[in-house]
């Protein structure tokens, strides 16, 4: 008889690792830097992170976020292993050791240990008739409060849902199987990010529609929505369902950074300092920054990301350095994360390469940072990881 993901998540033992340890799991990474006049973070990849139990595998991971307490959450999407990455699965099983299928929400402790998970179409029965959960997961928040936001872009994944912090269902906008466009302000188009806090929720809409909206946090309606340079969304909308080829399709002739509508994948929005927001607009290689009013949002300036880039394209997610000196920015197609002082948005360096080793990028998806500066990514396609970056201070 199968495990329950709950219960395999509940049957992991926590073991405490001594930070000297830890020092001899640390590898050296690939680092460029650019701008010799500011200071470069410095980074070094921790091989052991994270600490999986023994018969689990992670599958594609969509979503990460740091909380308030310096716990590491990752959306991972058991669907995305085959019976061969599963054997223990199947049923009956056609392994001996290993694996196991991981619950889709992961949570973590400084040491990658497994702290609890949860997740499945069980906890989601939502407002109206069928399951809310989403068919393909895509982008995890967690807010101040410590409750848990997630989207999806697989077919008919138009919804985003609130959780609690071990998994109960709050609440949730939108509804699976049901979108209308991008001047809808009742339905969403395979919203990709969340970005939530206590007077409003950020959703970039950004698989099937090509848009930002802005929901209430009192009662989830929709206050704003807005396309590229903060204009009325335009574009028109993908034809249903998205899938994972069309992430690297030439037909839409390639990156366009001076494009007045946003591209096909609106992959993230994230809230940095100063009321700003940050779009990633990432089929057009470039971000948006936009100041939060109280009319909407102001469009600032366009950030290129890796102009020239081609296939699965650049600017794919945003953090920041605790003290907001400096922006990080996972590049998908380029397997790095750039590192920009955030005052001027000028590159100071990079640090990654593609590739399947530590420090090294495939498909890099998602990016955030703890409270030490420590940074950490996920990857989805075929690189399938969660990996961590222990600050080691500035160059001099």
């Amino acid at each position: 008889m199968r495990r329950s993901l709950l219960s395999l998540a509940a049957s992991v033992a926590v073991i405490a690792v001594p930070q000297s340890a830890m020092a001899d799991t640390l590898v050296d990474i690939v680092s460029e830097h650019v701008d010799e006049d500011v200071p470069m973070p410095l980074f070094q990849a921790d091989a052991s992170w994270p600490r999986l139990p023994e018969d689990t595998i992670l599958g594609q991971s969509p979503g990460l976020a740091v909380d308030s307490q310096d716990t590491i959450w990752v959306l991972t999407r058991p669907n995305s292993l085959d019976p061969t990455e599963s054997g223990l699965a199947q049923d009956p099983p056609i392994a001996l050791a290993c694996c196991r299928l991981p619950p889709h929400v992961l949570r973590f402790d400084q040491e990658g240990n497994l702290l609890s998970g949860w997740g499945g179409p069980q906890l989601a029965p939502g407002e109206g008739e069928g399951e809310q959960w989403p068919a393909n997961v895509h982008g995890l928040y967690v807010d101040d409060d410590g409750t848990v936001w997630i989207g999806g872009n697989g077919d008919g994944d138009h919804v985003v849902l609130n959780f609690t912090a071990d998994g109960q269902f709050i609440r949730q906008f939108g509804m699976r199987g049901e979108t209308d466009g991008n001047e809808s302000r009742t339905t969403l188009g395979n919203p990709a990010d969340i970005a939530a806090n206590d007077e409003s929720v950020l959703v970039a809409d950004g698989y099937i529609n090509k848009r930002v909206v802005e929901l209430s946090d009192a009662d989830l309606a929709m206050t704003h929505l807005f396309g590229a340079y903060g204009a009325v969304p335009g574009g028109g909308t993908r034809d249903e369902p998205f899938d994972q080829s069309q992430a690297s399709s030439t037909a839409d002739g390639g990156a366009d950074p001076e494009s007045r509508i946003f591209g096909d994948i609106v992959h993230c929005v994230v809230r940095g300092p100063d009321s700003t927001i940050y779009v990633c607009d990432r089929r057009n290689n470039r971000l948006q920054l936009f100041r939060e009013t109280a009319d909407g949002a102001e469009f600032l300036r366009d950030i290129v990301i890796g102009a020239g880039t081609g296939g699965t394209r650049s600017a794919s997610d945003v953090a920041f350095s605790p003290d907001g000196t400096y922006v990080y920015v996972a590049d998908m197609m380029n397997g790095r994360v750039w590192v920009l002082l955030r005052e001027t948005h000028e590159m100071v360096g990079s640090f990654g390469r593609n590739g399947r080793y530590p420090g090294q990028f495939i498909w890099l998806h998602s990016v955030d940072v703890d409270s030490m500066g420590n940074v950490y990514t996920t990857e989805v396609g075929s690189g399938r990881r969660v990996q961590r970056f222990v600050f080691q201070g500035l160059s001099d």
